[in-house]
């Protein structure tokens, strides 16, 4: 996460009315932890991150940078998951509302 040094698995579902990736402990609970507001954000692959130490290194990482540049990195579980959550992403930062 943008505010803490370690990662956590959690569960996100992506909303396009309104423009959010909501966020949930995967181990339960119906409130999401938080949100990422997606409209008129960036989102891109991330090939190397400057910390190495503070990831597995499997190269299936994106970053989400928000509309206020707030940086949010993401691990994928494959390569194949990553370019799809990209895409996702892409379309509703630029159609949502």
């Amino acid at each position: 996460g943008h505010r803490r040094k370690n990662w956590k698995v959690r569960k996100f579902v992506l909303r396009e009315d309104p423009a959010y990736l909501h966020y949930y402990d995967p181990a339960g609970g119906e409130e999401p932890l938080g949100a990422i507001h997606l409209r008129g954000c960036v989102v891109t692959a991330v090939e190397d991150m400057p910390d190495s130490k503070k990831y597995d290194g499997d190269n299936i990482l994106f970053e989400i940078i928000t509309a206020d540049e707030i940086h949010y990195y993401l691990q994928a579980a494959s390569s194949t998951e990553r370019t799809e959550w990209i895409r996702a992403i892409q379309a509703v930062s630029r159609t949502g509302k």
